[in-house]
């Protein structure tokens, strides 16, 4: 089904997140929450009841603007010397998270291995729409924001590959390890490259430019330009998106003229990811309140707890690793690491787009919908405090 955004649709959703943002600021509670709360009322309403939420929707008109409005933001300097440590965990973490929740389902649950695996693939990875939101609204700026971040942007290539070997082997394609190992490096690299090119041909004209107009309008074709070449190409889009969004950020605006170009820019897009988090939090809220959790509840209960124990098991042996090292992350960051491993729409965006000959394809959407749904109120709700409680945050410091 194609979604048209009618005007009045449109104008009702801005209106409806403009009152979220004001009401939880009071209420002290995560925007997002607020919104997802206001999505389920929401499909009571006729006129919202039948908003889809397919993959085309969040992946090419909702993930572009904020992948690039936090790699804007990341400072190339902060992520170099953190890199190998955000690539293990993106990597070799998700990997583990996946085959724990995987292999958990097989026999937990009586999926079958296609089923398990692909589900495992999707929900390993955590969402930087979820997270980014979360971190925004705490006001967390310390090294853990950069570490939560910088992994949950770029463990999507990883699970997006792993996701597709795993499908194309499903439908009869059966890949070698080289033909794994193949794929992978096409995909990052054809994804960074992409974000590289486009990036560079954009600031060329940004120089030019001398219009804060017209920068924004060059900051938004690099982003979803960037984007949509890659997942034409079959791609990373988001590795794209990142690229481009670090390289604006540390050649272009790190060196803009004046202060207020980079504030207006930066202005700009923070603007669009609240426009952006607001209709993805609101859509989940919708999709939510249709789905039939319990015909689901005991797959449900499992997977939540199994993604627990997945991530766990992604975060504090690989930490672990480097105690002895420059990269030694505190006990306290690592259970942030653990506990802020949310997940979103990038989650359901997969699962909702998986194949219809897919068994187990109805239950695999309803329980990644109840694993974001806890996500959200549970964890998303807890983080707050919890970041309160090991002294990333002060009292009043966040909402």
């Amino acid at each position: 089904m194609q979604f048209i955004i009618t005007l009045d649709r449109f104008l009702t959703i801005l209106l409806i997140a403009s009152m979220v943002a004001i009401l939880t600021r009071r209420l002290k509670v995560p925007y997002s929450v607020g919104l997802v709360f206001a999505g389920i009322l929401l499909a009571f309403i006729p006129l919202f009841s039948g908003i889809p939420f397919t993959k085309e929707l969040i992946f090419n008109i909702f993930l572009p603007p904020l992948v690039f409005e936090a790699a804007i933001q990341i400072r190339w300097s902060n992520l170099r010397s953190e890199f190998f440590l955000i690539l293990i965990l993106a990597t070799a973490g998700l990997c583990l998270s996946a085959a724990v929740t995987a292999a958990g389902m097989r026999y937990l649950a009586d999926w079958a291995w296609i089923s398990a695996l692909l589900f495992g693939a999707l929900i390993a990875a955590t969402d930087p729409v979820s997270v980014i939101a979360t971190f925004n609204e705490a006001g967390v700026h310390s090294r853990i924001r950069l570490l939560v971040e910088a992994e949950s942007l770029l463990n999507d290539g990883t699970a997006a590959v792993a996701f597709a070997v795993i499908l194309a082997a499903a439908a009869g394609g059966a890949m070698t390890l080289s033909g794994i190992a193949g794929k992978l490096v096409l995909t990052v690299g054809g994804g960074v490259l992409c974000g590289a090119l486009v990036a560079g041909v954009i600031m060329i004209l940004e120089r030019r430019a001398g219009d804060n107009l017209v920068e924004f309008t060059l900051t938004t074709v690099t982003a979803y330009g960037s984007f949509l070449i890659a997942e034409h190409f079959h791609f990373s889009g988001v590795l794209a998106s990142l690229t481009a969004g670090l390289l604006v950020g540390n050649l272009r605006l790190m060196q803009a003229g004046s202060d207020d170009v980079r504030k207006a820019i930066t202005a700009y897009w923070e603007y669009l990811g609240f426009l952006a988090n607001s209709f993805i939090f609101i859509g989940i809220g919708v999709q939510v309140s249709l789905q039939n959790f319990k015909a689901v509840i005991l797959p449900a209960i499992c997977a939540i707890l199994l993604v627990l124990v997945g991530r766990a098991c992604a975060v504090y042996p690989f930490c672990a690793l480097f105690r002895r090292s420059e990269l030694r992350v505190q006990g306290k960051h690592q259970l942030v690491l653990f506990w802020g491993g949310l997940r979103g729409a990038l989650a359901l965006a997969l699962a909702v787009g998986l194949p219809l000959w897919v068994p187990h394809r109805e239950e695999i959407i309803s329980v990644t919908f109840a694993v974001v749904a806890f996500s959200i109120f549970v964890q998303g709700m807890s983080m707050t405090p919890l970041l309160r409680r090991i002294g990333e945050i002060h009292k009043g410091d966040a909402s």
